[in-house]
This record gives C-alpha cells, structure tokens and sequence, in this order.
C-alpha cells in the first residue's frame, strides 16, 4: 500500500545525502517533496501540515549527532513522528476484566465486518481465548448464515441468533449464553448501512448501554482513503470508538487512512487485515509501520511470521531425516506450504531493511507465487507413495501427475530435478562438521 509512498521518501534522502549539514535552506526543499509525498497518499492537509511543522522544528533546533549525516538525522525525526502521528505505539483490545467481555464491531456495508468478525476470533483464539461469535445484523440477506459459515470453518461456536429478533436482545441473550458456557470473549458482528443514518446509530447505542462492550471497533476500508477517515469520525463522535480495524491494507490504495485516522480522531487503529485468508489480520505496531514507509523494513514482523509457523518438534524431526537422508517430496511440501502462509512475497520482501522502496525493480526477479502453488499441485497430484520415493516416477506416472495437477511433463520434470538439487544441497548441510541445521534452515528459527 505503500510503496509509491516510500519510494518517495528514498528520493527525499537521496538528496540531503549530498549535504554536509542541515539547513534551513536543504530542510525546506525536502519538505515540500515530504509534503507533496504526503497529500499524494491521501493523508489529511491538516495533518501533513501539522507533521511537516514538527519536523522542520525538531530538525533546525536539535544538535545532529556526530554519528549521524544529515539524512540519517532528518530520517530519525520522520521515523518519531510518523509514529507519533499513527498513536505512538500498539494498543491492545480492552480484555482486563471480568469475563465474557463484550467486542463491538461496527461499520458501513462492504466494509468487510463480517469477515472481520471470524479473523478477530481466530487471532484470539491463538491467543488462548475462548472467542464466541454472535450474528446481530438481521437486516443483510445472509448476514446471519455467512458468519456462522465462517465460525465452522474456523472451528468458533456461534450463536444460534433469531433473525426476526431486535438485535439488542440477541447481544443481550448471547452474553449470558457465553457467561453460562464458559466464552470469555464475545464478538458482535452489529448490522451496517450503506451511509451513516440516526436509525443506525440509535440501534448501536442501544447496545452499547445493554452489554457495556469492552472495546467498539470501527471495520473500515482502508481503500478508501479519506472516506475511511470521515467514517471513522462520525462513528466516533457518535459511540466513542476505542479502536479501528483496517482492512484490505495489501490493496494497491495510496495509506492515507492509516496515516490521518488516528490523529483526525483520536481512535488508535488496533489491528489490520493484510490479506482474504482467515488468518490474514495483524496487531497494528505504528512503529513498525513507519519504518516500513521509509523502507527500513520491519524485521520484527517478519520474524514473528517465520516463528508462527515453527514447531520445534517438527523441525527436530525434519533435521533427523536430513541427517538419515530421509528427505521427501512430503517434506519438500510442508516447507513450501509455510512460506506461502507467511504472506505474499512483495510483502516478505517489503519487511527487509532497504528492500521497501524497489519493490517496482524487483517485481521480475521476486518468487512467482503462481510458480509456487503449480510447485504444490503438482505434488498434491502424486500419491503418497511417489512423494516419498521419487525414483518410481517413470514416464507414465509423470503423464498422470501433470494430467491431474493442470501442468505439463515439462514443468514436473523441473520440479523433480530442482527438488533433486535441494536435496543434495540439503544432505551437505547435514553433514559431519557441516553448518548446525536447526539455525541455519529458512524455515528453522
């Protein structure tokens, strides 16, 4: 989302790296491009102007560091202040009480709340809470059938909620249902409309005073820039939002949502949904994000991803059969399988330091992820007796696995042969003297 922005700000540097110091003089011309950066991403005008302000003051007025050049300076006060800007630092949901404590998710229609609702249970439930979902929109077509569509393929319990109901009882009826049965947190998937009218924040107020939810998050489409923004503000002035969900952040859009929501309303953003898979909805770290904007990378994020999805007794078990030169294709698979969990690869390739703003320039040479799930068909197309022992894959049983796998002999011939290779390099790296397995694998911590 933002790599137009980011590209930006690497021109910006590019040119106070040619100065010997900062002046008012240097300062002010890159600003302007900071500041045309800025409202071209959409950010609010009175929050570019409020953010060039504190730069320029904290630039001209502080003592640069020996250790520091001027764009490594100018650099350092951007970071502090575009975080500044986006709150400061991550906020957590509002948990610390008595269960079940209640979660408002609250939105236009099309902004993604349903969905929304099961990502948030299934981040909560890797969290080791017991999350339980509660349909409260009886107006939507579906609405009712879809989220409980969605807590069966995530394994949450939903409520069995009455659509001719007023919505204010079944959020009543549903938090003494999951107080009787153990939940400790509910979320309520509240109803929408297609513009902010009285009637719907009537029905939202009314719920609020019935469950007295611990948080009111506001589901919006990061997509829509500043249209996200005055949304967020009417919610706010209306029910006192604690936190905003943004979702479809991996979209091509300018940021400017992510950017002015905090500081046009005063409603941090909690969390963000980077991707349509269930379990595609990341805390928000303003942190973190800003250095992803200046294209220093976001190595603690990207690490956090690797380590999701380590087990540490599987990864004992796959050096044992490196070491007894038991490697498969099953194996091969697996590992496949995690990378791709981890996010698409202009995001992998957005989170390392330097990486941010050539994106553009790597898009030939990045992994072709399409490449990667042909990789994967064409595996899934053997039977587990040829994952396991590739030598039995004669030219009839290759016919069959690209016939099954939509492929060509061609492009199972090369999988064989780069599998093949992995293997070879693998069985060196498990050798007597060789490097330690379990740190130097890419899918080892």
């Amino acid at each position: 989302m933002f790599e137009n922005l980011t590209e930006k700000f690497q021109d910006v540097l590019k040119t106070l790296r040619g100065h010997g110091r900062i002046s008012e003089g240097n300062i002010e011309g890159a600003l302007r491009e900071v500041r045309m950066a800025l409202l071209e991403a959409d950010v609010n005008y009175n929050v570019v102007k409020e953010f060039t302000a504190a730069v320029k003051e904290k630039a001209l007025g502080a003592e640069v560091l020996s250790s520091l050049s001027p764009d490594q300076h100018f650099i350092k006060i951007v970071h502090a202040e575009i975080t500044r800007m986006m709150g400061g630092q991550a906020e957590e949901l509002n948990l610390a009480r008595r269960p079940p404590v209640p979660v408002m998710l609250v939105g236009l229609q099309g902004s993604g709340k349903t969905t929304t609702c099961g990502k948030l249970a299934l981040l909560l439930e890797k969290r080791k809470r017991r999350p339980f979902l509660v349909p409260a929109d009886v107006y939507r077509p579906a609405a009712i059938e879809q989220l409980k569509v969605l807590g069966g393929q995530i394994g949450i319990p939903v409520f069995d909620s009455d659509p001719g109901a007023d919505p204010v009882d079944i959020c009543r009826e549903a938090n003494k249902y999951a107080d009787l049965n153990g939940f400790d947190t509910v979320i309520l998937d509240t109803a929408g409309r297609l513009h902010i009218d009285e009637g719907l924040m009537e029905e939202l107020r009314r719920i609020k005073a019935a469950v007295d939810p611990g948080d009111i998050l506001l589901v919006a489409d990061a997509m829509t820039g500043q249209d996200a923004v005055n949304v967020a503000k009417a919610f706010h002035q209306k029910l006192a939002l604690t936190g905003v969900i943004l979702t479809k952040m991996d979209g091509d859009a300018r940021g400017g949502a992510a950017l002015s929501i905090r500081s046009v309303t005063g409603a941090p953003i909690k969390f963000v949904g980077v991707g349509e898979k269930l379990d595609a909805l990341e805390p928000f770290f303003p942190d973190r994000m800003a250095s992803r904007i200046l294209g220093m990378g976001d190595i603690l994020t990207l690490v956090e991803k690797a380590q999701e999805g380590v087990d540490e007794k599987q990864a004992r078990e796959l050096e044992r059969k490196l070491r007894k030169n038991q490697f498969t294709l099953e194996d091969f698979r697996e590992q496949l399988a995690k990378v791709s969990k981890m996010g698409s690869m202009d995001d992998l390739l957005g989170m390392i330091p330097g990486m941010g703003g050539k994106l553009k320039e790597l898009k030939g040479a990045a992994p072709d992820e399409s490449e990667l799930k042909r990789t994967l068909a064409i595996i899934d197309s053997m039977t587990p007796a040829e994952r396991r022992n590739v030598k039995i894959l004669n030219g009839s049983r290759r016919k069959r696995i690209a016939l099954g796998s939509g492929t060509t002999v061609q492009e199972v011939n090369r999988l064989l042969k780069n599998f093949q290779q992995a293997e070879g390099m693998l069985k060196r790296f498990a050798q007597p003297g060789g490097r330690k397995m379990g740190r130097n694998l890419p899918f080892s911590r």
